[in-house]
């Protein structure tokens, strides 16, 4: 049977992230988890200071692509590799959908659990104002978020309508099992939204922004996160990880459809959307 040719960069890829010194799947995934709960105290300050805020504009924008989804009140949204929360929080604003959150950081979850809680009072003394005698609402409507690794999670096949994440993907140590995972837990007809950073064009810009992403960004985030490895990780995985073309085709070859990709900000973040078929 003829095959289209996959384009050349494709044809040795990289089959998973690999911080320094990592020598096998499992051992990238630990060092991964180790990282994240290392820098968790600070993740969110140094998102929003190194992207130059950025970064919120990029998940305002994800959940406008998606909100013809996120308006469906039977729809169910996992939000994989969550982090902290900050994606999950975005869909959420105004959304019908029920969003959940899943990811393996301990450190990371238990900060996605405490602003999912003080977002969650905030809304009730909105809506009803101050409660008296200093009484705080429930928090059973607080968002869920479950501590599981992406390439193995603990729900049943066809589960979702949409799975998302976003700067996360990159640092799986199996990309084509996430994919195939993900996969696994849509319903036919789900959609798959994966924000990601990607290495800009050559040229001007993209040259400056890859002198302040290897340089600059790496000695600000050790500075205030205490962290060295970490920062110097994130511009390496970036290099090294696929280009938007080239995760589009691996996305098509693992059986997604209407596979499509938009570049953001100079080239340097991608959002790629797929759907499996019905």
């Amino acid at each position: 049977m003829n095959r289209t040719p996959m384009p050349q960069a494709v044809t040795t890829p990289p089959k998973g992230t690999r911080p320094e010194g990592a020598r096998s799947e499992d051992d990238a995934s630990r060092q991964v988890r180790e990282m994240f709960t290392q820098i968790a105290p600070r993740y969110d300050l140094l998102n929003h200071l190194l992207s130059m805020q950025l970064d919120r504009l990029w998940r305002a924008r994800v959940a406008r692509r998606l909100r013809p989804i996120l308006d469906r009140p039977d729809a169910l949204v996992l939000d994989l590799c969550c982090g902290t929360g900050d994606l999950a929080f975005s869909l959420a604003r105004s959304a019908r959908a029920r969003i959940i959150g899943a990811d393996f950081s301990h450190a990371m979850l238990v900060r996605a659990r405490a602003k999912s809680k003080t977002l969650s009072h905030r809304a009730h003394a909105m809506a009803d104002g101050a409660m008296p005698n200093g009484s705080m609402p429930s928090s059973d409507d607080a968002m869920q978020f479950f501590e599981a690794d992406a390439l193995c999670l603990p729900f049943a096949d066809a589960s979702f309508d949409l799975i998302t994440t976003a700067f996360g993907f990159r640092n799986l140590a199996n990309y084509d099992a996430g994919l195939r995972e993900i996969y696994r837990l849509l319903k036919p007809g789900g959609t798959l939204a994966i924000l990601e950073f990607t290495e800009p064009p050559a040229g001007l810009l993209g040259d400056l922004y890859r002198w302040y992403f290897r340089n600059v960004l790496p000695r600000v985030g050790r500075l205030l996160s205490g962290d060295r490895a970490a920062y110097s990780y994130l511009p390496a995985s970036v290099s090294r990880f696929y280009r938007p073309g080239e995760l589009a085709s691996l996305m098509t070859t693992v059986g997604y459809r209407s596979v499509d990709y938009r570049v953001w900000t100079v080239g340097t973040v991608a959002l790629h959307t797929a759907v499996k078929p019905v």
